[in-house]
Parts: structure tokens; sequence; C-alpha cells
């Protein structure tokens, strides 16, 4: 799995049990495989269809820095699914984990768009001549 995001966790990240707030958790992690898929599926256009069961396995507190990772567990027709683990940086305990995550292309009138993409490319590897 690779993580690509740190957060730190702020006193306006917190719920009232002085502990990361899920709601907080689950908006970076949706903002976080937008960003991924936008760039995987080279289309600005991508809306998130579907989260699996998510599994809180364990808390942060103000001052961790917690990390966000996402696999690509498959590539469909006009969707991409991914797997999300999210854990503390410093204690590598796992957060949460979110098994499917089915984010969508869509063309300029909010349709699902075919993508031709099949495998994960590289920014860096779109670059060479």
């Amino acid at each position: 799995m690779r993580f690509h995001t740190r957060k730190w966790v702020k006193p306006q990240d917190l719920n009232p049990n002085a502990s990361l707030f899920g709601g907080r958790l689950l908006e970076w992690i949706d903002e976080e495989c937008a960003l991924y898929s936008i760039i995987q599926l080279e289309n600005p256009k991508v809306v998130t269809k579907f989260m699996s069961e998510i599994d809180f396995k364990s808390s942060a507190i103000q001052g961790d820095i917690i990390e966000i990772g996402i696999d690509v567990v498959k590539f469909g027709n006009a969707s991409l699914t991914l797997r999300c683990e999210v854990r503390n940086k410093m204690t590598r305990e796992t957060i949460i984990t979110i098994e499917n995550i089915v984010m969508v292309s869509l063309d300029n009138n909010g349709k699902p768009k075919a993508h031709g993409k099949s495998e994960i490319e590289f920014v860096r590897d779109r670059l060479k001549d």
C-alpha cells in the first residue's frame, strides 16, 4: 500500500471524547480518493459512488500524525475501485480500513464516462517521450 497523504490531528478535528472525529477522517479519505482517481483517470470530473463497510480499529488524538494509504483494487469501465487504510504515522497502528471505495469518471453531462485505463500509471511515466 502506498501512503500518499499525512494529516496532523488538530483541536478542530476532535469529537467530544477528545479523539479524532470519524466524519473528519472520512472527509479526508474521500478527498484523497478523489484526488488519486482524478490523477489516475486523467479526468477532473470524478465522484464517489460507494464505500463498503468502514472498520474503525483504533483512534487518534490531538497531535497525532496520521497517513492515508490507497491501493487500486480494480479498474472498471468508468470506475476505479480503491482500498484505503489510515494509520498512525508514529506507531504504525491501523486506525481505519475500507476495503472498497468506488470512484466513477464522469463526462460533461454528469454521466459515467469510460476511461480506458486498466493499470496504475505514474505521472512521471506519462511525461517521458
